[in-house]
């Protein structure tokens, strides 16, 4: 059973805590984690003995795309901790909270689009399964639409109906996805640097240039916690997982809606490309068994 991109990196970033927590030094802690299959923990492994920057390396790192985005944001919380001074552990534990929440929002997304998913699959089968069908029953249902102009304007018609219905299809599941990405990041890391002792501006520079996203939200919530009176890095975790909850709820409302979207790509396209590319061959074919002109 394959993990989780998400879970692997968290787990990654647990185990760190943990031992940095049980007092070794972040080169020994990494050293520890080197021999996992992991190309990112061998090359962080690796700078953190030689004595250089963990995070470059994590960036650097060959990873599977899919836990690209993940390994990006360890990265960018190493690289806030290492130049602010900030807890290692602390980072890597909120970090690790993080990617849980996400992957967790994730994968009730996947499971909502599984079922619109295999239906849009089924329908899609249905031209070749008639096709089949037609074989089975003694025609020749490829020979029909490409042996005479009426079956050759079936299948150009059908065809062009399929590729519509599927190009159609693929970007209504692509939209309906999670949207890539660590909502809420920037606001989570500006936090950890103020905790530390770094003035805002300087917080948001730096967060700025280590995750290569703008963090204009933090304005709005710091001009918020002066009018309040509050601290603001508690307002700013606040809204890192305010903007978690957001994106994980429009991403299931997107999911749970593609049951209905779908119906049209498959009503529109895929059911007329069904009866021109089975149901009419077969007819012509019954047809053109019969000695009739067609």
């Amino acid at each position: 059973m394959s993990v989780d991109p998400l879970e692997e990196v968290a787990e990654t970033a647990d185990r760190l805590a943990v031992l940095l927590g049980a007092g070794l030094t972040p080169s020994a802690a990494w050293g520890n984690l080197a021999d996992a299959d992991s190309a990112p923990i061998r090359a962080a492994a690796w700078a953190a003995q030689a004595g250089e920057p963990v995070a470059p390396a994590l960036r650097g790192a060959d990873a599977p795309p899919a836990a690209r985005a993940a390994w990006d944001a360890l990265a960018a919380g190493v690289a806030v901790a290492e130049r602010t001074g900030a807890p290692l552990a602390t980072v890597l534990e909120q970090l690790a909270g993080t990617m849980r929440d996400i992957g967790t929002a994730e994968r009730d997304v996947r499971a909502a689009l599984t079922g619109p998913r295999l239906s849009a699959r089924l329908v899609m089968a249905l031209p070749a399964v008639g096709i089949a069908f037609g074989f089975a029953l003694g025609f020749d249902p490829i020979g029909v639409l490409f042996g005479s102009p009426v079956g050759a304007a079936c299948a150009a018609a059908g065809g062009a109906l399929f590729l519509a219905g599927w190009g159609w299809t693929r970007t209504l599941v692509r939209r309906a996805r999670p949207i890539a990405g660590f909502p809420g990041l920037t606001a989570e890391l500006v936090a950890v640097a103020l905790t530390a002792g770094t003035p805002l501006p300087a917080a948001r520079r730096l967060v700025e240039e280590v995750t290569g996203s703008s963090a204009d939200a933090v304005g709005e919530v710091a001009t918020l916690a002066g009018a309040a009176g509050v601290p603001v890095a508690g307002l700013l975790r606040g809204e890192a997982r305010l903007r978690r909850r957001r994106a994980a709820s429009e991403a299931r409302i997107r999911a749970e809606s593609l049951a209905v979207t779908l119906l049209l790509p498959l009503g529109l396209c895929m059911l007329p490309s069904f009866m021109l590319l089975s149901v009419a061959p077969l007819l012509l074919a019954i047809v053109s068994s019969t000695a009739l002109p067609f």
